[in-house]
């Protein structure tokens, strides 16, 4: 079957290597937008602890975790070993007491049922410290041993390399659709058209330019946010945990001696690429906030990314109704690094014909 993937963020990437994987004739096509989100992101894996608590995306959540030890020993064996993942733990922790309490209780509830996790327990702030140098002393912490961080520039990279050496094809170009009948075809930046028996849209901020000669409305808009990275000269931050408050921001580490605080959450802005005064003051407050050992690190760089945020917080992923061979996936949001590989091997199965491990149908696309 001929599959053509648009849009090579870490649900592109996850949805052409698994189609590849199962023998499938692949094409990627990729515009390499300034601010895609791949680009910018750097997530925690830790679903225990989200306040999202709807039954079927909490599913699709847990899932996400569960799936990157088999993602990662699959692409080992082919060769990609360095894909920036590593299970570091993570510290949970609250300024108020009641969400506080609230967190330790959803942890009890959701660790249970899953391994993966390692459980979780209350530690002390000396603990929490050798954890995580930087952190605030006066907060208390829950650690989970399977808490996790993940480098999108790695991890998508990696996928796409996966997959051109299974045979997939990648192009660095434009992608346009057009509506031939009841079908959709893909058109590339030179107006010829890419032989497809299946086109998998999953362009992130930018799917509603790229749906619109089909007269769809796509609900998903570019969210802004703005990530702040830390040097920490002679520190060895290999091993630190992440940390991660019960609040929009998040702080991890990386092994170059580099701590990233994100990410501010900016709707309307449209795709204004701009570090802003008001963006650097937020994630700068929430960095000092938590993690008042940063005071004295060196302020690297900000990196800006437009997140597809579907209204809701419910992602799109599925069959487009009334067009033939036309497919869906976007909207993860900020959950996309933790939901991002799992969900592209769902959209793998239904392109090729196959059921989903989980019921995409309260993420069906609205024709």
């Amino acid at each position: 079957m001929k599959v053509t993937v648009i849009g090579a963020g870490i649900l592109g990437a996850s949805t052409a290597y698994h189609l590849a994987l199962a023998g499938h004739d692949v094409t990627v096509v990729d515009q390499e937008h300034q601010g895609k989100a791949t680009l910018a992101g750097a997530g925690i894996v830790c679903p225990w602890a989200t306040k999202l608590d709807e039954p079927e995306w909490y599913k699709m959540y847990a899932a996400g975790a569960h799936y990157y030890e088999e993602l990662v020993a699959g692409l080992a064996e082919r060769g990609q070993s360095d894909v920036g993942y590593r299970k570091v733990g993570a510290l949970v922790t609250a300024e108020d007491p009641d969400v506080y309490d609230a967190a330790g209780e959803r942890l009890a509830r959701r660790t249970a049922k899953a391994p993966e996790s390692g459980g979780f327990e209350e530690i002390s702030p000396e603990q929490a410290q050798a954890r995580f140098p930087p952190i605030n002393p006066a907060f208390r912490a829950f650690y989970v041993p399977g808490g996790a961080r993940v480098n999108a520039r790695q991890l998508a990279p990696a996928m796409l390399r996966a997959a051109v050496a299974l045979g997939a094809t990648f192009l660095s170009d434009l992608a346009t659709l057009e509506l031939d009948g009841a079908c959709a075809k893909v058109l590339d930046g030179r107006g010829e058209e890419i032989p497809s028996d299946k086109i998998v849209v999953t362009a992130g901020a930018w799917a509603a330019q790229i749906l619109g000669p089909l007269a769809l409305h796509h609900p998903v808009k570019p969210q802004r946010g703005q990530i702040l990275h830390f040097g920490m000269k002679g520190a060895d931050t290999s091993r630190w945990s992440v940390l991660l408050p019960m609040a929009s921001h998040y702080l991890l580490a990386f092994d170059d001696s580099r701590v990233v605080v994100g990410a501010t959450r900016e709707d309307g802005k449209g795709f204004d690429y701009r570090v802003t005064c008001e963006g650097q003051h937020e994630v700068l407050s929430a960095a000092l906030r938590y993690a008042p050992g940063l005071a004295d690190a060196t302020l690297l760089e900000t990196r800006i990314g437009f997140r597809p945020a579907p209204p809701g917080f419910r992602p799109i992923l599925g069959p487009v109704p009334g067009i033939d061979g036309l497919i869906l996936g976007n909207g993860l949001g900020a959950a996309g690094l933790t939901i991002g590989p799992f969900a592209g091997r769902q959209l793998a199965r239904v392109a090729a014909g196959e059921a989903p491990e989980l019921s995409l149908d309260p993420y069906s696309p609205a024709a």
